[in-house]
């Protein structure tokens, strides 16, 4: 009514998934990965790997890389030997003219927003500039991996190979607790709230078990620790090409979070993943954080 303030109702709070996870399956993946992790230097290497591969991320495409050459595809091309279940599908996207189109697509999905209740929307709309078929559903991986790295506090890590409800996969299913789930349909939706309550449920169950520090890398290492042992014991259908005759019990583990990478010699990044070729990821212009 004109000239009488109105007090609009509160928008609604997303309602949030209720998760039932097993207490002692996330137990033995996480001593398993604190064993495996033992041989390679320690957990807290891998801790810092993550922090690593985070801070290279934000240096390329962050808020503070302006300039024209921000989304350039040799500025973003070596990002992708960071993203596991990318690499190898993004090639051609990675030429021109295709590439305009992915550079549009990413143009959208990295604008800076503090607004989290439009994260699924504005994964939709990244997928929808690519065609809608079942070749192209990294494209859903590719999303959740550059808002992750980028701003892993507010972005949880969202990739298929965490949950994918339509295929009923992922590091929800290995953990859920209940009679059976090997023939169970979840009923969970694959949004934005699911896997913020996942990584708060996990992080709630490490902190129960003493860990204090850098939780949220903590939270990514269990994750990838579960689905790596789902690989080792059948096999991913779309991950079988990637994530093969692993040399050690870390590997997948390592694979799935992109750390393999950086080149454990030297910390440089390699890219290695669309043609199958070595090659520097920055050679002549590495990023400060990899020098």
């Amino acid at each position: 009514m004109l000239g009488r303030s109105q007090v609009l109702p509160a928008a609604a709070a997303p309602a949030r998934p209720h998760l039932d996870l097993s207490g002692p399956r996330l137990r033995r993946s996480v001593e398993a990965l604190v064993a495996g992790a033992d041989t390679h230097g320690g957990i807290e290497r891998y801790m810092d790997a993550l922090k690593l591969k985070s801070a290279v991320f934000r240096e390329v495409l962050g808020p503070e890389a302006t300039g024209p050459g921000r989304l350039d595809v040799e500025s973003f091309r070596p990002l992708c030997a960071f993203m596991p279940t990318v690499r190898r599908r993004i090639a051609p996207w990675l030429e021109q003219p295709a590439y305009e189109t992915t550079r549009r697509a990413l143009e959208e999905l990295l604008q800076p927003t503090s607004d989290t209740s439009v994260t699924d929307e504005r994964v939709r709309r990244f997928c929808a500039a690519f065609p809608q078929d079942d070749s192209h559903r990294w494209t859903r991986d590719l999303a959740a991996e550059l808002l992750h790295n980028l701003d892993p506090e507010r972005y949880p890590l969202m990739t298929r190979w965490v949950w994918d409800a339509e295929a009923n996969t992922g590091v929800l299913r290995e953990i859920w607790h209940g009679p059976d789930v090997d023939h169970t349909t979840i009923a969970v939706a694959d949004g934005y709230e699911t896997y913020l309550v996942l990584r708060e449920e996990i992080a709630q169950f490490l902190s129960t078990n003493g860990v204090f520090r850098d939780v949220m890398q903590m939270v990514d290492l269990v994750c990838a620790q579960v689905y790596a042992e789902y690989i080792c014991e059948q096999g991913g259908s779309y991950l079988r090409a990637d994530f093969s005759a692993p040399e050690d019990p870390m590997q997948h583990t390592r694979r799935l979070l992109g750390l393999d990478g950086v080149r454990a010699a030297d910390g440089r990044a390699r890219f290695a993943a669309i043609d199958g070729e070595a090659r520097e990821a920055f050679a002549g212009h590495p990023p400060r954080s990899l020098e």
